[in-house]
């Protein structure tokens, strides 16, 4: 984030190091107790995330297989959408975890005003693509039901979209003073809304598909509301307060939008090449996209609270570069990532073992095509679980370098693997010659399975290249952010 005018100065008073303990022979230690402490309300709040997405696919499955196929081929491309427009709004984590680390308690706060601000200047870009939806989706050439049930959820979500980078916004200033109680809070206040929500607006208004976007932005909206009203309590006024910090700067909405839009291209090239993935399973059939949606959602059991642990290795490696020791910074940021690979490890092979059990709970019973499906995503979890482990480095490599204000190189590296080899590899492992989207493309006509191989080859590929720039400090000689 670029520098300001000298009357906005606020002098530094650099901060501990975080997660830092001596031991008894006056070494310097990385405290995993501290690192736990501050990853596991990130964590529970990731899979508290997780188990949000769950609850939408378990509601929507009460619909149909259809409404389920459907809801898999927008899902990733809505979310796509979101960060690539709205990835400004994690941006807000890593300035504040700087100022902080600094010493600079009103640039901290005023960070956050700048991503609510910048959030409210993309609503325009929301809405644009939200009315886009058909002209999107109608390329994939879906069957009349599921492209029906798929624009009716499209619409309510994007116009929502705004909500989801506010509530980022907040949070990453929490996340980034090390508070991550009150995400924790917030966002399983959000969980228990969802699911009365999804009740109320999908069957007892009757509004089917489009019920589980509606509840979602409400449920968001609530978040938002309760993490500012926290923001305005008597212990947080008395630390990060001063007048007119609220007031928008456009020097600094410059600076997020520079360090945060790579954020978001990097996330989204990354979404969309697995909507693009997911599209192709719905366009093979409603067994292999449903199969797909379902260990999809589970996976995320790993996924998501590895995200919390990845967002808390972005606090302690921008609060420790802001306390001027990028040392340290690489220090705590293998300990986030170690982390990160131990739990997907053990979670990838614990869901695959269990999905026997697991995945019928996400088909209607009677439905005919539920046998194949069960069956189907029974034994892709157990591809899935291969890549978990990649996917942890992978994560926590992109984390850490995001704490460091190195955005721009994950950015181009996801561009690059994700549509250059993991799109094009997809469409030859899942479609037999003559299928798919290009005419006389080769093709293996492996189906879904063929599609979980290509994923996870292209995760391997970037857990190496990623972890590469993460080990080799790079990013220690990059202009510090904020």
């Amino acid at each position: 984030m670029a520098s300001h005018d000298s009357r906005d100065a606020e002098p530094a008073r650099p901060r501990p190091l975080p997660a830092r303990r001596i031991d008894a022979r006056g070494e310097a230690r990385v405290d995993m107790r501290a690192v736990v402490g501050l990853a596991a309300p990130l964590f529970l709040n990731s899979a508290i995330q997780a188990a949000l997405n769950l609850t939408d696919t378990w509601y929507v499955g009460r619909i149909s297989t259809d409404a389920t196929a459907a809801m898999g081929a927008v899902y990733w491309l809505i979310l796509g959408s979101i960060f690539l427009i709205g990835g400004v709004g994690m941006g807000v984590q890593t300035v504040v975890a700087r100022h902080h680390g600094a010493g600079r308690a009103h640039e901290a706060a005023r960070a956050l005003w700048t991503g609510l601000w910048t959030s409210t200047l993309l609503s325009p870009a929301f809405l644009a693509v939200a009315l886009l939806g058909p002209a999107i989706l109608a390329p994939f050439a879906l069957s009349p039901p599921i492209e029906a049930a798929a624009l009716a959820y499209w619409w309510p979500r994007l116009l929502g979209a705004p909500l989801a980078v506010a509530l980022w916004a907040v949070s990453g200033f929490f996340n980034g003073i090390g508070r991550t109680g009150v995400t924790l809070g917030v966002m399983a206040t959000v969980a228990l809304l969802n699911a009365p929500l999804n009740e109320l607006f999908m069957f007892r208004l009757g509004w089917g598909v489009a019920g589980a976007a509606w509840a979602t932005n409400v449920a968001l909206a609530v978040g938002v509301l309760l993490a500012l009203a926290i923001f305005h309590t008597r212990s947080v006024r008395a630390e990060f307060h001063a007048p007119g910090l609220w007031r928008p700067d456009p020097a600094r909405v410059r600076g997020l939008l520079a360090l945060g839009l790579p954020i978001g291209v990097a996330i989204s090239v990354d979404v969309t090449g697995a909507a693009l993935f997911q599209i192709m399973q719905v366009q093979l059939g409603p067994v292999d996209g449903a199969a797909t949606q379902i260990v999809m959602m589970l996976t995320s059991l790993a996924f998501m609270p590895a995200v919390g642990i990845g967002i808390a290795g972005t606090t302690l490696v921008g609060q420790s570069i802001g306390a001027g020791d990028p040392a340290w910074a690489a220090r705590v940021g293998n300990a986030t990532i170690a982390l990160s690979v131990a739990y997907m490890g053990f979670i990838g092979v614990a869901i695959a073992l269990a999905g026997p059990w697991l995945v019928p709970l996400f088909v209607r019973a009677g439905d005919g095509a539920a046998a194949p499906t069960i069956a189907l995503a029974t034994s892709l979890l157990w591809i899935a679980a291969i890549y978990q482990a990649l996917d942890a480095l992978h994560l926590g490599s992109s984390f850490c370098l995001r704490g460091a204000g190195d955005t721009r190189f994950p950015a181009l590296v996801l561009l690059l693997l994700s549509w250059g080899v993991f799109v094009p590899l997809a469409h030859t492992l899942t479609f037999a010659p003559g299928e798919g989207w290009i005419a006389g493309a080769p093709g293996l006509g492996l189906g879904a399975t063929g599609g979980w191989i290509a994923i996870t080859i292209y995760i391997a590929l970037l857990a190496v290249t990623l972890g590469a720039r993460w080990r080799s400090g790079v990013w220690k000689r990059l202009r510090t952010v904020g």
